[in-house]
C-alpha cells in the first residue's frame, strides 16, 4: 500500500534509494513491504513493531495491515493488541454464544463490524476491526446497558467472514421460532421429527450444501450451541449456528429419515437417504456418532452424475495422464492409485473403469460401501456383519470368471496377496492404498508380508495423488512472492518469465479466492529395471534415483507446474505435497 510506504518513508524506516534500487532491478520489482523485506532493505521485526504502534496511534487500522502482502498480519494484529492493552481473539478457536448474537441487530454488527462473543457475570466481551471506534464501542454499549463492555480486537477479514456466515441465521430466525412453537405445543421434545419447520430447515441445510458444491455436511452439538458445516473444496466452513436446543428435533429428523434409531444417542449408527433437489438426484450416507455434548452426524453428499467423469477431466497432467492410461490398457498387473483420505482416489478409480469398460470383458468390484452405480458393471458390497470381508468377497469374485477387478481399498496382507495371485493369474486390478508418496507404496507392499519378488511381478504402476484448489477465476490477481520463496523452488520454475497468482475473494466464491479443485499428482510406471530393483530389495532412495532418471514427476513439481499455470496457488501446493 502506497500510505504505508509514504509514512515508512517519512519515518525514516526506508530510504528512497532502497526504492530506486527495487525499481532498477531486472526485471523491476514491485515497491512493496514484502520485496524490501526480502531485499534485506527492512527488518521484518521492525516492521512489524512499527505497523502495531501506528495502529496504537490510530494512523492506520487492522484492515490497512491486512492488505499488506508478504506479512504476519496476524502477528501485528496481536501485537497491537499488547500496545492498546485489549485481548486479541482467535474467532476459529472460540465458540461463539448465538444467544447473545441474536441480541443484537445483524445491521449494526456490519455498520460497526463487531461480533459479541462471550457475557460473563462481570462484562460482555465484544470483538471490534477497529478498538479505536468510539461510536461502534458507544451503540453496543447501549445494546448492553447492564455491563460494561470489554473490547477485544481479531482480524477485519475473519470478523467479516463469520458475519458473513451469521447473516444465514437472520434470515432463518423465523424458522426457529417455528420449531420452537412446535416444541412447546407437544409439551414435550419432539422424538418423532414431524416438525414442518424442522423439515423446512433440514431442506434448507441440503439445499445450501447442494449450491456450494460440497461434499460432507456436518451437524454437531457443541456446550452452548449447535453447528453446521459444510466440507467446500475439502475445506470444513461454518454455514449455520443455531441454539443448543434446536439440535434435537433436528437429529431425530435426520435419523429417521435415514431409518436410524432414533432413541439410541449412546451407539454410532450409519445409514443413507435419497433426495431430490432442484429436480437432481443424490445419496446422502449418514453416520451418527455420540460426543461429550449430544451426537455429531455428518452426511456424505454423494452425486450420481460424479460416477460417470471421463479420465481425461480428472485434472492430470498430461505426463500423468498418459502414463497411468497406458498402465491400465495392459492385460494383467496391480495398478494403484494412493493417497490420504479425501484426496480423490475412488474417483480416479471410476474414472479409469469408466474408460476401459467393454461390453467383451467382464468387471467386477469389491467396495465398502458402493458409492456410485455403474451400468455394466458387477459391484459387490462389503457387509461385516454377515462375514462378507474384502477377502472373502476377492475369493468369490475369481470364480466369477472376471477380466477386470476393482478393490475398493487394500487393508490387510490376506486382501493384498489375493489381489497379487488374482493379477499373477491373468487379471487386471485396480485398487487404492494409503501411503505418502507412489515409491513408498513398494515398501508399504513389501511390510505388509508380501515376497519382494511376488511384488515386483504384479506391480504395473502407482499413481500418487492430492487435491488442491482452483484459485476463482473471477478474482485471480498475479503476485510477487519473496525472494526466499523463490530460492526454494528455483528448479523447479526452470528459466524464463513466470508468475504466480492468486484469488483476492470476491462473491463468486464466497470470498475464500478458490472455487473448484484440482489434482496434483505423479505417476510411476514400473519399468523392467525397477522391477528387478524390487524383487532385489532395493531401498526405497535407490528406487527414488532409478526412477527420476526414466522421467519420473514428483508430486511437489506436478503441482508447481499447475501454480505457474494460474490454476492453484503456491500455498496450497505445500499445503498437499513436500518439498
Amino acid at each position: 500500500m502506497l500510505k504505508i510506504i509514504e509514512m515508512m518513508l517519512r519515518d525514516k524506516l526506508i530510504t528512497k534509494d532502497n526504492l530506486s534500487t527495487l525499481v532498477k532491478c531486472r526485471p523491476p520489482k514491485k515497491v512493496s513491504v514484502a520485496n524490501l523485506i526480502g531485499e534485506n532493505m527492512l527488518d521484518a521485526d521492525k516492521a512489524n513493531e512499527y505497523l502495531a504502534k501506528k495502529i496504537r496511534q490510530g494512523e492506520i487500522t487492522l484492515s490497512d495491515v491486512e492488505q499488506i502482502d508478504g506479512i504476519d498480519s496476524k502477528n501485528i494484529i496481536k501485537m497491537a493488541a499488547k500496545e492498546l492493552k485489549v485481548k486479541f481473539i482467535d474467532l476459529d478457536e472460540i465458540e461463539l454464544d448465538m444467544r447473545l448474537f441474536s441480541e443484537v441487530p445483524y445491521k449494526q454488527l456490519m455498520k460497526y463490524s463487531v461480533i459479541p462473543f462471550e457475557e460473563t457475570d462481570l462484562h460482555v466481551g465484544v470483538v471490534f476491526s477497529d478498538p479505536l471506534d468510539m461510536s461502534a464501542y458507544d451503540a453496543i454499549s447501549r445494546i448492553f446497558p447492564k455491563k460494561p463492555i470489554s473490547v477485544a480486537i481479531a482480524s477485519p477479514k475473519q470478523i467479516l467472514q463469520y458475519l458473513r456466515r451469521l447473516e444465514a441465521n437472520e434470515s432463518i430466525k423465523s424458522l426457529v421460532v417455528d420449531i420452537r412453537k412446535d416444541l412447546a405445543q407437544e409439551g414435550k421434545e419432539t422424538m418423532d421429527g414431524e416438525s414442518s419447520a424442522i423439515l423446512k430447515l433440514i431442506d434448507l441445510i441440503l439445499k445450501s450444501a447442494i449450491y456450494a458444491g460440497a461434499s460432507d455436511i456436518h451437524i454437531e452439538a457443541l456446550e452452548k450451541s449447535c453447528s453446521v458445516r459444510e466440507r467446500v473444496d475439502g475445506m470444513l466452513r461454518q454455514t449455520f449456528s443455531f441454539d443448543k436446543d434446536i439440535f434435537a428435533p433436528l437429529s431425530s429428523r435426520m435419523k429417521l429419515l435415514s431409518n436410524l434409531d432414533i432413541a439410541e444417542k449412546r451407539k454410532p449408527q450409519d445409514g443413507r437417504f435419497s433426495a431430490t433437489i432442484n429436480g437432481k438426484d443424490f445419496d446422502f450416507r449418514v453416520s451418527s456418532l455420540p460426543t461429550l455434548f449430544g451426537e455429531s452426524i455428518v452426511l456424505r453428499i454423494l452425486d450420481k452424475t460424479k460416477a460417470m467423469i471421463r479420465l481425461e477431466d480428472s485434472g492430470m497432467s498430461k505426463v500423468c495422464y498418459e502414463k497411468f492410461s497406458n498402465a491400465i490398457q495392459v492385460p494383467y498387473g496391480i495398478v494403484l492409485v494412493t493417497g490420504p483420505t479425501g484426496s480423490g482416489k475412488t474417483t480416479t478409480l471410476y474414472g479409469a473403469l469408466n474408460s476401459i469398460r467393454d461390453v467383451k470383458d467382464k468387471i467386477i468390484t469389491v467396495e465398502d460401501p458402493v458409492e456410485y452405480q455403474m451400468s455394466g458393471i458387477q459391484q459387490v458390497q462389503v457387509n461385516a456383519h454377515v462375514g462378507l470381508s474384502f477377502s472373502d468377497a476377492l475369493r468369490s469374485i475369481l470364480r466369477q470368471d472376471p477380466d477386470k477387478i476393482m478393490i475398493g481399498e487394500i487393508r490387510d496382507t490376506e486382501t493384498l496377496r489375493i489381489a497379487i495371485q488374482a493379477a499373477l493369474t491373468g487379471h487386471l486390478v485396480l485398487s487404492t492404498l494409503h501411503t505418502n508418496d507412489s515409491v513408498s507404496a513398494i515398501n508399504r507392499m513389501v511390510d505388509m508380508g508380501v515376497e519382494n519378488y511376488l511384488v515386483s511381478g504384479a506391480l504395473v504402476g502407482i499413481q500418487a495423488q492430492r487435491l488442491v484448489r482452483k484459485i476463482c477465476e473471477h478474482c485471480k490477481t498475479p503476485i510477487t512472492l519473496p525472494p526466499n520463496v523463490i530460492e526454494d523452488i528455483e528448479e523447479y520454475i526452470g528459466e524464463g518469465e513466470y508468475q504466480f497468482y492468486k484469488g483476492e475473494g470476491c462473491k463468486e466464491c464466497r470470498h475464500s479466492g478458490y472455487a473448484g479443485r484440482e489434482m496434483v499428482s505423479e505417476m510411476l510406471p514400473i519399468s523392467e529395471k525397477l522391477s528387478h530393483m524390487i524383487a532385489s530389495g532395493a531401498s526405497k532412495e535407490d528406487l527414488e534415483k532409478q526412477a527420476i532418471e526414466e522421467g519420473f514427476v514428483s508430486m511437489f513439481a506436478d503441482g508447481i507446474g499447475k501454480a505457474l499455470q494460474g490454476k492453484t496457488t503456491l500455498d496450497e501446493v505445500y499445503r498437499v505435497a513436500r518439498l
